[in-house]
């Protein structure tokens, strides 16, 4: 008989076979972290995630706003601590967006492509975690309205008898609190709550041009304008547009909202004009985190070491908001700087503790019970191997997808030990295979 979820007594989700699947084929197949139950196999930022649940979700977000920059080498876990914090936020009820950020597809000094880019990302939490979230701000609006409905009529002392009445008690929210929520944009907040209305009476015409409005796709200020929406979205207002989409997201209820940028381009070699335009947007979003203008807001920005070395220090004004002697921890809660090179564990500890962790998502997901001492003694000679190499490529990644490659050996040929010869022929080969797949991949480059 498989483990289950109860035996896991140190994850902090329910962990179904079907789920488990899903993270050992993500694992496996590019070594990268799961889309959700990523904190099943999370080893090592633990510190930082519990000052961040403390400290911040518990406390600062409720009141104000936070802006972190987490640093790391590509394959160093930026993304997987990404997620961690996603899964977080998503607990606690917040709108949360991962934004992966390129030259081509979403530079960080396009504030257009920012915007846009968030209001497709954005979503709550999965009803059902094998499906998937409803990515978009369209979605996440719709979903918001349905729980409403659903709300007054499943709750006795409402004073709602049928969903007639409870679309119109909604829609009465919809214009007297909504609709006055304090936003920078009368145009923003006018197509939320026009684009709510409409998708709950049914105007799907409506609802159509609206969408529209709200992903940042080119439609005429005519089809807009007698819903109240008279701006266009635009490089001039991009930003603008995010710091709205914050506001309103605290107008229609929600605690707050986590935007999460991770910084997928290996190549940091930019000109010195878009440099420039980057660091003024990452020192406005800092200073704005001072003030009421990002509510209720988590704003994180991963980045490689380079980052802070070479382009930072050409900016004054941003290096003095981040340069600290310190990084984040429980001395030091008010850091800015979560650095992700110094763990919870050194390396060859940290391994094998991602190893144990994936054996058990392994059992649950095939259904098998391995030996376990066994199993974790081979997990510990492969995260050896790995950190003893001199491959360019990270251990960490290496590691997890050539570990479930040998779990899937031992299911089907049986158990045995691995040997240190034998682990360092595994990483070879694993080496190779990731190398290869790099390459291949080089704009679609995920850590784990």
């Amino acid at each position: 008989m498989a483990n289950t979820a109860t035996d896991m007594t140190d994850d902090t989700l329910d962990l179904s076979p079907k789920l488990a699947r899903h993270i050992i084929q993500r694992l496996g197949e590019g070594g990268q972290p799961p889309e959700y139950g990523v904190r099943t196999i999370n080893v090592g930022n633990e510190s930082y995630l519990d000052i961040l649940e403390h400290e911040y979700f518990e406390h600062q977000l409720k009141m104000g706003a936070s802006f972190k920059l987490v640093q790391g080498y590509f394959g160093g876990g930026k993304t997987h601590f990404l997620y961690c914090v996603r899964e977080m936020a998503w607990d606690r009820g917040f709108a949360t967006a991962v934004v992966e950020l390129s030259p081509s597809e979403c530079p960080y000094d396009d504030s257009f492509k920012v915007y846009r880019n968030v209001a497709r990302r954005i979503s709550g939490k999965p009803n059902n975690p094998l499906v998937g979230p409803n990515y978009g701000l369209p979605d996440l609006l719709r979903n918001l309205v349905d729980d409403r409905v659903d709300a007054l009529i499943d709750d006795p002392d409402s004073g709602v008898d049928d969903p007639d009445q409870a679309e119109e008690a909604v829609e009465r929210w919809l214009k007297r609190t909504v609709g006055r929520t304090p936003c920078e944009s009368n145009s923003f907040r006018s197509a939320v709550v026009e684009f709510s209305r409409a998708y709950l009476t049914d105007e799907f015409e409506a609802e159509r041009k609206l969408e529209a409005w709200l992903l940042g796709e080119p439609i005429p200020k005519t089809e807009t304008r007698d819903f109240g929406v008279y701006e266009q979205i635009d490089k001039s207002n991009g930003f603008t547009m995010l710091r709205c989409l914050t506001q309103m997201v605290v107008g229609l209820g929600l605690p707050g909202t986590v935007l999460l940028f991770d910084e997928v381009d290996r190549n940091l070699s930019v000109s010195a004009q878009r440099s420039q335009v980057i660091g003024d947007n990452l020192r406005q979003v800092i200073d704005l985190c001072g003030r009421h203008q990002l509510p209720n807001t988590l704003f994180m920005y991963a980045v490689p070491p380079e980052f802070l070395r070479n382009i930072v220090p050409d900016y004054p004004a941003l290096y003095q908001r981040l340069k600290s002697p310190v990084s984040l921890s429980v001395r030091s809660p008010q850091a800015v700087l979560i650095d992700l090179e110094d763990l919870d564990l050194e390396p060859v500890d940290l391994l094998s503790e991602i190893g144990a962790k994936i054996l058990k998502v392994f059992e649950c997901a095939r259904d098998v019970d391995f030996d376990r001492s066994r199993q974790v003694a081979n997990a510990r000679s492969l995260a050896r191997a790995c950190v003893h190499s001199y491959f360019e490529v990270n251990h960490r990644r290496l590691f997890v997808k050539t570990w479930v490659d040998f779990l899937f050996r031992q299911m089907t040929d049986g158990e045995r030990d691995l040997g240190d010869e034998d682990a360092d022929d595994l990483v070879l080969n694993g080496y190779e295979a990731i190398e290869d797949d790099d390459v291949d991949n080089e704009d679609e480059f995920f850590d784990f």
